[in-house]
């Protein structure tokens, strides 16, 4: 799986979006539509080329409309290049109308073999482009159409290469869920005029592969008057939010971090909880934790102040001297985690909220302004009352319900993590535009945790801390993945690339 590189553009866009960008550019703009299926057939071969630099033997399915007719000028394009290309049509040709049909026509024309869709025939290939189904899909895929989806990724399986145009046929365009039992996996997709907010988010980056674009020409002005879904976080604002430091600064300049959890058994989450943190560039960090464990973790790091809590009440100097509260990390749900809990909830303080944290928050709802609420998919489904299938098949109206019944911020985790705002101000929600796999072991969730909250501590507002935190615990894995792979990537390989992140 790849998640989108920096040069893609940050606006996504719904499928309703983007079907009025093209209707505006060719009605309203005099752009023939025949001239934008040229021209995404055009970006299609560079993409191909660039993956696929001496295709062999191409199959093309192609369904209707305009993403059918996409693959039959790819086709002609292809075999002007000498490819051994043909064109497998799942609806049948008489059926096509409008500039498709002028697509086929062309096609034909320049001696493209079109034949009915057969399995047999992707055997023979060493490259296959799925232009079965565009962006206007909105139901489960049945009958012929999941059949040849099910073909498709069973020749990737075997090895061949796998183009998607516009959009992996099955993957819906708004959330990225797959509709009904199977979506194409693709290595490479090319997406025209608006990129779909589904590409990057959920099941969109596994079926995607790398992403390309393209915006056809499509005028300036219909672009701007398009509305945004969302946006494609890739902290192209870093160095304005992390900038240099005074040479006079000291320690508390940069707030004092209280990390709080930690029950009997867990004090490897409120560890790397706290060592992110000072990672991250937070002043000083506290942090309160079970008396069984408070002096071995301590021995470990000692710049971070661990101190034995054995109650609430023992917590109260210490929240005293913080600035922020992180909350959560292996707090437990019995009575002394949740004493803990209440406590800091009935502080002003800024806080962090994950773990047990949020699923105290599920038992006893509250709202407020300023926190960072940082569940994953489950956690997020028992805060919103649902199935974690339902979260997953909507990740941007899920957070979004998640900010405006519970305040503040919430950061969506998983692949391509979704964060959105209570705020009005803060806009659209935002997609994490970095990641991999190998996050997937424990306690990535705590480092997340302390890295926000380390930057809550140096001024930052809510949305920031948690947009540009996401994309830092994010970039780092993929740093570390760099050195060593995926498997076997654990949370304490963040920190060294996670410190050179912070210093841009």
């Amino acid at each position: 799986m790849k998640l989108p590189d920096d040069r893609l553009p940050e606006r996504l866009y719904s499928a309703a979006s983007v079907r009025e960008m093209d209707r505006a550019s060719i009605q309203d703009h005099n752009l023939p539509g025949y001239l934008l299926m040229t021209r995404a057939a055009e970006a299609c071969v560079q993409a191909l080329y660039q993956h696929w630099p001496q295709p062999a033997r191409a199959a093309i399915i192609c369904g209707g409309g305009n993403n059918g007719g996409d693959g039959y000028v790819l086709a002609r394009l292809l075999i002007e290049r000498g490819v051994a290309v043909e064109a497998l049509w799942l609806l049948p040709p008489e059926r096509l109308k409008g500039d498709a049909a002028m697509a086929l026509r062309d096609a034909v024309a320049a001696d493209v073999p079109v034949r009915p869709f057969s399995t047999e025939r992707l055997a023979r290939c060493d490259l296959i482009v799925d232009a079965l189904l565009g962006t206007g899909l909105e139901r489960p895929v049945e009958g012929e159409f999941l059949s040849a989806i099910r073909a498709i990724n069973a020749a990737h399986a075997a090895g061949a290469g796998v183009l998607a145009i516009d959009l992996p046929s099955g993957l819906a365009a708004d959330t990225g869920c797959v509709l009904g039992e199977a979506a194409v996996i693709a290595d490479a997709t090319v997406s025209f005029i608006g990129l779909k907010a589904g590409l990057v988010t959920g099941a969109g980056p596994a079926h995607a592969g790398t992403l390309h674009f393209a915006d056809l020409g499509a005028p300036a002005a219909v672009i701007a008057a398009a509305p945004v879904k969302a946006l494609r976080y890739s902290a192209a604002d870093r160095g304005a939010l992390l900038g240099p430091r005074a040479r006079t600064a000291h320690k508390g300049d940069f707030g004092h971090v209280l990390v709080i959890g930690g029950d009997a058994g867990m004090g490897g989450a409120v560890k790397l909880c706290s060592e992110a943190a000072l990672r991250s560039g937070a002043g000083l960090v506290s942090c309160a934790t079970h008396p069984g464990h408070a002096s071995h973790l301590l021995s470990g790091r000692p710049e971070i102040m661990f101190r034995s809590v054995g109650s609430a009440e023992a917590l109260a100097s210490m929240l005293g001297r913080a600035s922020v509260l992180a909350v959560g990390p292996g707090l437990g749900r019995s009575e002394w985690g949740r004493g803990l809990w209440k406590a800091a909830l009935a502080t002003a303080l800024p806080l962090v909220l994950d773990a047990d944290g949020l699923n105290l928050l599920a038992d006893a709802p509250s709202r407020r302004d300023h926190w960072v609420l940082t569940p994953h998919p489950a956690e997020a489904a028992r805060l919103l009352g649902c199935s974690t299938a339902e979260v997953q098949s909507n990740r941007f109206a899920s957070a979004e319900a998640l900010a405006e019944r519970f305040g503040g911020v919430a950061v969506l985790k998983g692949a391509g993590s979704v964060i959105a705002s209570a705020r009005p101000e803060d806009g659209v929600p935002v997609v994490i535009a970095a990641g991999n796999p190998g996050m997937a072991s424990g306690g990535m969730g705590d480092v997340l945790t302390g890295i926000i909250a380390a930057l809550l501590a140096q001024g930052l507002t809510a949305f920031d801390a948690a947009r540009l935190g996401a994309w830092l615990h994010a970039k780092a894995a993929d740093l570390a993945v760099q050195a060593g792979g995926e498997r076997g990537l654990i949370a304490g390989d963040l920190f060294i690339p996670l410190r050179r992140l912070v210093n841009p």
